[in-house]
């Protein structure tokens, strides 16, 4: 009985440990989108693709790996929105071809990205505009 309830104690340990080893990318719908990019002082990298996109299908993994690049980051968060399910989400976000990388900060579009499709890239980009849009908003409250 020992060896049995040592076997499943160590079958839970090693599930958390996959669980946890998971990429932190959100997947956001119509239901939650809108709550999720306004939540303050936190900046949203949002991939928007379709399933059939050969160029959203040849990111691979990408998403997942700077989603794993930026855990442990409180003020980004990774998300993606399956236009193909969430057409309204891409239509008010004014999404014209897929794949879109678009950052949001408190509720605000602060930028689309253009550049490389590495994780480095897309790690840089998304600290960098972080960091301007967190500055800016910290302008904007002191003004009022």
């Amino acid at each position: 009985m020992k060896l049995g309830a040592r076997l499943i104690a160590l079958i839970l340990l090693l599930s958390l440990a996959i669980v946890l080893t998971e990429a932190e990318v959100i997947t956001l719908t119509p239901e939650t989108f809108s709550d999720k990019v306004k939540e303050k002082d936190t900046a949203w990298f949002v991939k928007f693709c379709v399933p059939w996109c050969k160029h959203c299908k040849k990111l691979g993994n990408l998403w997942e790996e700077l989603g794993n690049a930026m855990e442990g980051d409180d003020e980004i968060e990774i998300g993606e929105v399956d236009c193909g399910k969430s057409r309204d989400v891409c239509t008010k976000v004014e999404i014209h071809s897929y794949p879109t990388f678009k950052l949001f900060y408190n509720g605000e579009e602060v930028s689309k990205y253009q550049g490389k499709r590495d994780v480095e890239s897309l790690r840089t980009f998304v600290v960098e505009e972080t960091e301007k849009a967190a500055e800016k908003a910290q302008l904007e409250d002191k003004e009022l």
